[in-house]
């Protein structure tokens, strides 16, 4: 699937999205990857930009590890920043943080890597508009058999989400509900994160600029 210049449009039922963007970078070395730019935006720039373009309502960005700088690569964006202050105790406190905030409206929330780029508006809205209310199921990308990101969760699950822990975010819920799990074929972006400088270095087929 290729995603490209597409506009903004909300989906059919209210779905919020989730941003995590707190990580402390520990495999990039120098300063923070959510910050080094792909196509002349940062990586939490394109992560924000996906869920809004997409039509989630509200986008919240959760931040930690250099939590000014965040909120200044995402100056004008309308998004909704959620601090969390302990984010060193790892990955789950974000998500808890984030879903802590999600409107009781939102039938469900779809929770997006700051650190995938590749993954566009297109991606995210397929995600939503798969996602039935009448019969709430985990949505899953896949790409070749193997499932990846953005993760899209029904509400009656929020409550479990809101008690993760460690540093696995939903993963551990994905096994304990396999029955509630569907799986959508999308693309290879919903595999590849950015973890080190030469990563930003390769691209997939298709990509945009901007």
């Amino acid at each position: 699937m290729t995603v490209s210049g597409e506009e903004r449009r909300p989906p059919q039922a209210p779905i919020a999205a989730i941003v995590l963007a707190a990580g402390a970078s520990g495999r990039w070395g120098d300063g923070n990857k959510l910050l080094a730019k792909v196509a002349g935006k940062p990586l939490v720039e394109h992560a924000a930009r996906a869920a809004l373009e997409a039509g989630c309502d509200p986008v919240l960005v959760v931040t930690g590890n250099e939590r000014a700088e965040i909120e200044a690569a995402l100056a004008g964006l309308p998004v909704r920043v959620v601090h969390n202050p302990d984010f060193a105790r790892g990955l789950a406190t974000s998500v808890r943080s984030g879903v802590a905030a999600v409107p009781r409206t939102s039938v469900a929330v779809i929770v997006l890597l700051g650190d995938m780029p590749w993954v566009r508006a297109g991606h995210v809205r397929r995600l939503c508009e798969r996602f039935d209310p009448e019969r709430p199921r985990v949505l899953v990308p896949e790409w070749q058999g193997r499932r990846g990101n953005p993760v899209l969760w029904p509400r009656f699950l929020f409550g479990e989400l809101a008690v993760l822990a460690g540093d696995r975010g939903g993963r551990e819920l994905l096994t304990r509900h396999a029955d509630l799990v569907e799986t959508v074929s999308l693309d290879e972006a919903v595999l590849r994160d950015v973890d080190a400088p030469e990563d930003l270095a390769e691209h997939l087929p298709g990509d945009r600029e901007g």
